[in-house]
């Protein structure tokens, strides 16, 4: 099998149907951009393979279940397993610290500071990133009323006017938003805590 020639769709779609070969094929046309991608994140060689090897058995299990889907591209869908891995990573240890009291040991290295450290601000921004995607998904006037009411800031009877409805229907839309908000998190499993 001439691996250069054959696209990332062409192989997955091999896997699906038995062959081991293809797998292999995609792993090794991208471990070095995923491996990579995972290092920036980390900075730790240890957990960084730790991160990859758990990205592609998630990538096998759920091609395995035939639930992956073929909307964007192979590598990009692999990327964005491995970030979330990091994010989900790193929301667990900020739960669960460890301390290693060894010779280097600096009590200032666990202290809480105020300012975001770089893994905060990655959850932060995934966070937000999470929201936004969520918000998209919802209907067009239950998403209107929800950016009105918490970006904008607006009070219930300004939206009403502005959306030409009355208060009541402005009510109902924000707690339908909120309503199919929580079922899209469960949905696609996305959780919206730093801890």
């Amino acid at each position: 099998m001439q691996a250069q020639l054959i696209s990332d769709k062409e192989l997955v779609f091999r896997y699906c149907n038995g062959s081991e070969a293809a797998l292999e094929v995609l792993i090794s046309r991208h471990k070095e951009r995923v491996f990579g991608y995972i290092m920036h994140l980390v900075h730790d060689r240890q957990y960084a393979e730790d991160i990859f090897q758990d990205t592609f058995i998630k990538v096998i299990n759920t091609l395995k279940r035939g639930t992956y889907n073929e909307e964007g591209k192979f590598l990009p869908w692999v990327l964005t397993i491995s970030h979330n891995l990091v994010v989900d990573g790193y929301r667990k240890n900020k739960r669960m610290p460890t301390v290693d009291g060894g010779e280097d040991f600096d009590i200032f290295d666990v202290i809480k500071r105020d300012d975001p450290n770089a893994e905060e601000e990655l959850i932060t921004n995934q966070i937000h990133s999470d929201v936004r995607n969520l918000i998209d998904l919802l209907p067009k006037e239950q998403k209107e009323v929800l950016i009105m009411r918490i970006y904008n800031r607006m009070a219930f009877k300004e939206i009403s006017e502005e959306t030409n409805v009355s208060i009541n229907t402005a009510l109902g839309r924000m707690r339908y938003a909120l309503i199919n908000l929580r079922k899209l998190m469960e949905e696609k499993n996305v959780t919206l805590t730093t801890y």
